[in-house]
């Protein structure tokens, strides 16, 4: 094992928005999260663990429009025209990320598979419990490789989220990941991580399943188109 899913991340237009859709959506609601100064937007976050998905959650981020822009194009497409268009209507599930201790490793070993990680950023955001700090891959140009079904890599310096967030009635039960090249998967070797082709059927790059309090909900995630 090489990496674990950390995180599944929700788009939204804000996060007033994002945590009504939760509310809709699964009955709970995130509650902790912060700023990310780095790019210019904020979270809400809340845990989704299971056997499965150990020290797992989901994260609701947004642009912060009290925050400066960047200067460059911000995580997880969020500056992506048509998923800026679509996140008006409803925040969508666009990507999930794999922490790791071997990030250096993982990013030579997918740049050897012709793939394009991302550089490593250092980022921090402040909590009621003190600093977070991480590294982690974002690409040049906002885009999320493999149509956002290669996950983006973290690596934690310090504690993790999940030290500190409540457990709720939420859980990650699986996980589907789609048209990643088979030496990729293996460079990752994600425990409880489904993949497959995407064919002309079912485009979503990466679809989430989850048990909630409104029972279960599969989540398919926004296609970015080439």
């Amino acid at each position: 094992m090489n990496a674990r899913i950390d995180h599944l991340v929700i788009a939204a237009d804000s996060l007033e928005q994002g945590a009504a859709w939760c509310a809709a959506t699964f009955g709970v609601q995130p509650a902790g999260g912060g700023k990310h100064a780095l790019m210019g937007t904020h979270n809400r976050v809340m845990a989704i663990s299971s056997n499965s998905f150990p020290d797992c959650y989901l994260e609701v981020i947004a642009i912060d429009p009290d925050a400066p822009a960047p200067g460059r194009p911000r995580w997880f497409g969020l500056d992506h025209p048509g998923l800026r268009d679509a996140l008006r209507d409803s925040p969508r599930l666009v990507h999930a990320v794999a922490r790791t201790t071997k990030i250096e490793m993982l990013c030579q070993e997918l740049a050897n598979c012709a793939l394009d990680p991302g550089e490593l950023l250092t980022a921090q955001r402040d909590t009621a419990y003190g600093l977070l700090k991480w590294r982690i891959t974002v690409r040049n140009d906002g885009r999320m490789e493999s149509a956002g079904a290669l996950p983006s890599l973290i690596e934690w310096q310090g504690e993790h989220p999940c030290a500190h967030l409540p457990r709720t009635d939420l859980s990650l039960r699986q996980l589907v990941l789609r048209g990643i090249p088979r030496q990729a998967f293996d460079v990752l070797q994600l425990p409880a991580v489904d993949t497959s082709p995407i064919d002309a059927l079912r485009q979503a790059p990466l679809s989430a399943t989850l048990e909630s309090p409104r029972g279960r909900v599969v989540l398919d995630a926004w296609h970015t188109a080439p």
